[in-house]
């Protein structure tokens, strides 16, 4: 896929708005990426990702922070976007127990910013990331899109639940096509130190305890990221359009009178934490001091993705094998931390 137009990418220097971002350049197209750079994890790791993207001609960065609405509407004159891929977020559902605010600020004011400037600027397709954690206390497994998600456990899921409500509203105003990607438990090389492969490797190699929550009872959808930025490239052709069967006596949250998408992206089979640990600890050839611990505030017990709409739009769903996933991390954290 090569696109004449530039296409945006926010959180250019994030975990995957760095990958996504590397393929779109390999594929040929122009991005332009923002970020704030903000200090939520080790902005050194952010700042060497960007290195990797701004090695390529094709690449601008502009660092930018999602709540300065007329920076971010500048930007939108200044170019036009054919496709805007909005990966930017306050991530982690923890810490938005702690730190609330940050979250309406990013993930809410922030993607106003970002509709408003659409509404302006009329891109061809906007992406935009939502979350597995918005199916909150739902237990029909596995999570569907088809499914009604209206009771968060945690802030971080209500900002994501937002964020699909706001896209319908922009959508049916104004007519611009909207994707909304629920992720699930993404991971790979350069990826997050808030997250839990992140965590677990480094704790296991410094000989420092784990905390097993659920009493290592939890199921996870891993999806490695390869998998998760291939869907989003062959997502990206795939422009919304009013889905003229919808009924609103029989309301679909996946789709909409109004150009407007849902997606889950996950593998569509889980792990559980115990092997997942198991998998880590046969990779470093070293143990883990576990320390078992009763479920966290906001976390659920299992996530799992109905994948089958994803399938039948693009031909193509994650499958990278746990354990392939699992080394290709590591390999790259015991090459990056030396």
């Amino acid at each position: 896929m090569n696109q004449s137009q530039p296409i945006l990418v926010t959180g250019a220097a994030g975990f995957i708005g760095f990958h996504l971002i590397n393929r779109l350049l390999a594929d040929g197209n122009t991005v332009v990426g923002l970020d704030n750079l903000n200090e939520y994890y080790d902005v050194n790791l952010k700042k060497n990702r960007l290195k990797i993207l701004q090695s390529n001609g094709a690449f601008t960065f502009e660092k930018l922070d999602l709540t300065a609405k007329e920076q971010i509407d500048s930007l939108f004159e200044r170019s036009s976007f054919s496709t805007i891929i909005h990966m930017a977020a306050q991530a982690g559902v923890r810490h938005s127990i702690t730190h609330p605010y940050t979250y309406i600020e990013s993930n809410v004011v922030g993607f106003l910013n970002i509709l408003e400037a659409c509404r302006r600027y009329k891109p061809k397709h906007l992406i935009y990331a939502s979350s597995s954690s918005v199916y909150g206390a739902n237990q029909k497994i596995p999570f569907s899109t088809h499914d009604n998600v209206d009771h968060p456990l945690a802030l971080y899921a209500a900002t994501k639940k937002s964020n699909e409500l706001m896209a319908h509203a922009y959508s049916t105003l104004y007519g611009i096509p909207t994707t909304g990607l629920r992720f699930f438990s993404a991971y790979g090389t350069y990826g997050r130190p808030d997250m839990a492969l992140f965590i677990f490797t480094r704790s296991i190699l410094e000989g420092t305890p784990i905390n097993v929550y659920n009493f290592g009872k939890m199921k996870r959808d891993f999806t490695y990221v390869d998998d998760l930025v291939e869907c989003i490239i062959r997502l990206i052709p795939k422009i919304p359009s009013s889905n003229f069967r919808w009924d609103g006596l029989n309301p679909d949250p996946s789709t909409s009178f109004a150009p407007f998408r849902l997606f889950n992206i996950g593998n569509g089979n889980t792990v559980e934490l115990v092997n997942y640990i198991d998998i880590i600890e046969r990779r470093l050839g070293k143990k883990a001091i576990r320390n078992y611990l009763p479920m966290q505030d906001g976390d659920v017990a299992n996530a799992l993705a109905d994948v089958s709409d994803l399938e039948k739009e693009i031909d193509f769903k994650p499958s990278t094998p746990i354990e392939v996933g699992v080394n290709n991390f590591i390999d790259w954290y015991l090459s990056y931390y030396n």
